[in-house]
């Protein structure tokens, strides 16, 4: 079980596959976790999927309940820790260039990775992407306040509710509009390939995640529903391997020459 460590960060990671780097972020909102990946929370799992063409890397959220990651509750910069420790693995792993996939709460994860590396990330899947509901502003808040952070408290006796309520507020109630990490006009001017699976439920609204696709300038969109009935899963699937195909720089580099 390889360990990324930095000071008080402990982050445990998995790779499967070959290939060109593929970071993978699993669903569940702050309980994102490796063994997520292969439950009924994800629709697919992008490691075993993807491992023939890509090198495939995940890990467990360092505040994941479930996860063998640690480390502290980081109440004034919430994302950016977590996205320290995203950038951080792939610094561990030595690679500079990657694409990336993350369900739910890894959109979020995606556009903050999107603002602080942008020349990094070389094309981004948000499947079943979180984002803001103006009708339910404090879903997300109450949410964990009531499931993630009494049981993190109960395994982490070091953090305390307070902590936990300051961490979620500075998350979901300091900016709570859009995707939560990034405005608008960002994902206005945000030149990365972006491939949307919009869901339609209280934490991943449909109108956020289309209002991201007509934003993005190098956006595509997969067909809607994907996920219902479950035999529609394999053909986005198929679409989300295009795109990747289609912007994976050796491919791109021999379409760009052909030309």
């Amino acid at each position: 079980m390889p360990t990324y460590k930095k000071g008080p960060v402990s982050i445990h990671y998995e790779e499967a596959g070959s290939g060109f780097p593929l970071l993978v972020i699993p669903g569940g909102g702050l309980n994102s976790t490796i063994a997520g990946l292969s439950k009924t929370i994800s629709p697919f799992n992008p490691m075993v999927e993807f491992k023939d063409e890509y090198r495939c890397i995940t890990a467990d959220l360092r505040h994941a309940v479930e996860g063998q990651s640690s480390g502290p509750l980081e109440v004034d910069r919430p994302w950016d820790a977590y996205a320290d420790d995203q950038l951080g693995v792939m610094d561990h792993l030595g690679i500079d260039k990657f694409m990336v996939i993350g369900f739910c709460i890894g959109g979020p994860f995606i556009w903050n990775l999107l603002k602080r590396a942008p020349g990094r990330i070389v094309a981004a899947v948000l499947a079943q992407p979180s984002g803001s509901r103006p009708e339910k502003p404090d879903l997300f808040y109450e949410g964990n306040m009531k499931g993630w952070g009494p049981a993190l408290v109960g395994k982490r006796p070091e953090i305390t509710m307070e902590q936990v309520d300051r961490f979620v507020t500075k998350m979901y109630r300091t900016d709570p509009d859009f995707v939560f990490t990034v405005s608008r006009d960002f994902v206005r001017n945000c030149r990365t390939p972006v491939l949307i699976l919009p869901d339609d439920v209280p934490q991943h609204p449909y109108a956020v995640a289309m209002e991201s696709a007509m934003l993005a300038p190098n956006s595509e969109v997969s067909m809607f529903p994907w996920k219902d009935p479950k035999e529609r899963i394999p053909l986005a699937i198929r679409q989300i391997r295009s795109f990747l195909r289609a912007h994976r720089p050796a491919e791109r580099a021999i379409s760009q020459a052909a030309e």
